[in-house]
């Protein structure tokens, strides 16, 4: 009787730890943390941010414009692309790094500086939270990192550095610590671990915040939103009386604060006849600056949609294309810096993806981005080329005895 009763208890146990686990998602780590061999130094830097501001505001437009959907919704976080790219970009020497310096609009070393600065002055508080993270996930036993690489990003931007088997559980502790630095809203940002990738540079954003003035419940109304192909959709209107008006001569628009007024909602929306994405062609870091700058303090009636938009974007072609394009090119690629390696290491993906929910109560947004860096299987030549644009020789062959059936020369077409 008694060995039934503790058979039972076992089982009651079991039980109970198994409800625990499937309750709290756990999956154990199979990843060492490196940073127990690399301390983040602390540093004094005295810089002033405005002066970096314009050029992080003319990259977040420049990879927006090159990023929009033509007729679905767009939703991005430059400021997360913007830390991982730095994090590469420290790796980078010669002519990828000018081309990556050249995209940011200012120097690696530099933009490490203003980063830090800028990442440490944003503000936080029980209403208003932004809340930024990095990671590095190295590959084990597969190429030795240079510490210097490590000690920058984890001096500049904190970065918590693993190594790992790049496995299911990898893929798994990476997607978790994603989905635990968004606070759940992005669960997974790969799908896959390739071969031969050997290395991850992550970063996860996070936001959340109250609006100063919460909408009231009276103040939530059914509505209608005409999409861009000109149909009208049911809609739940939010209305308010904001205090800031904002114009320029193709759009009207209007700032509404969260609370502690560190952080603000901005939406401009285009005269008509002018379609959003040509108004967004129009836009520089210059043009925000001015629109904002010249805010009017104006009693404005607003109505803002209730929405959730969800994003997801390789950005390989779109970071190429605006002038970084031998970082992706295993042939011209110069990571010198990240590693010293006799084969080749490039970056194979840049995948980004965003969430946001805005509501009466205030607006909550997650964001990642993961870059990817993999290499070659072997030291990779020059492609071969042959352009037969001068005299050649031509054959016509029996391919079971290799016997040329016809043979002959052009000369001239």
């Amino acid at each position: 009787m008694k060995n039934k009763r503790v058979f039972v208890l076992f089982f009651v146990v079991l039980v109970v730890i198994s409800l625990l686990i499937s309750l709290i998602g756990y999956t154990a780590s199979t990843s060492d943390d490196l940073m127990k061999n690399i301390k983040p130094n602390e540093l004094n830097l005295d810089i002033n941010i405005n002066d970096g501001n314009r050029g992080a505001i003319d990259f977040s437009i420049w990879l927006f414009q090159n990023s929009l959907a033509d007729k679905e919704n767009t939703l991005m976080s430059p400021l997360s692309v913007l830390c991982a790219l730095a994090m590469v970009a420290n790796g980078a020497d010669d002519n990828t790094l000018s081309q990556m310096e050249s995209v940011f609009g200012i120097s690696i070393v530099e933009l490490n500086e203003y980063l830090h600065v800028y990442l440490k002055s944003l503000p936080s508080d029980d209403k208003v939270s932004l809340d930024i993270a990095n990671s590095i996930w190295l590959k084990k036993d597969s190429i030795s990192v240079a510490k210097d690489f490590l000690q920058t990003n984890a001096d500049y931007y904190d970065a918590s550095i693993y190594t790992a088997l790049f496995d299911d559980g990898t893929l798994r502790d990476i997607n978790n610590w994603v989905s635990g630095k968004t606070n759940g809203m992005i669960k997974h940002i790969l799908d896959e671990i390739p071969s031969d990738a050997f290395m991850y540079l992550i970063n996860a954003i996070a936001f959340d915040a109250e609006w100063e003035k919460i909408y009231a419940e009276c103040s939530v109304r059914s509505g209608a939103f005409t999409s861009i192909s000109g149909q009208k959709c049911d809609a739940q209107m939010m209305y308010s009386t904001e205090g800031v008006f904002l114009n320029d001569s193709d759009a009207t628009g209007f700032i509404k604060y969260y609370a502690g007024r560190k952080y603000a909602f901005v939406a401009m929306l285009p005269n008509e006849g002018i379609l959003v994405n040509d108004y967004i062609s129009t836009l520089t870091g210059q043009k925000i600056v001015s629109i904002l700058n010249n805010k009017q303090q104006l009693t404005v009636g607003t109505a803002v949609p209730k929405f959730k938009s969800v994003y997801s974007i390789e950005l390989n072609d779109i970071l190429s294309d605006m002038g970084m394009s031998d970082a992706f090119d295993p042939y011209a690629a110069n990571f010198s810096r990240l590693a010293s390696s006799p084969v080749e290491i490039y970056i194979s993906k840049v995948i980004h993806k965003a969430i946001i929910s805005v509501d009466e109560k205030g607006t909550k947004a997650g964001a990642s981005t993961a870059i990817e860096l993999s290499y070659s299987s072997a030291p990779l030549e020059p492609p071969k080329t042959v352009y037969l644009d001068r005299p050649f020789v031509y054959m016509l062959i029996d391919c079971e005895t290799n016997i040329p059936v016809f043979i002959g020369t052009v000369l001239d077409l």
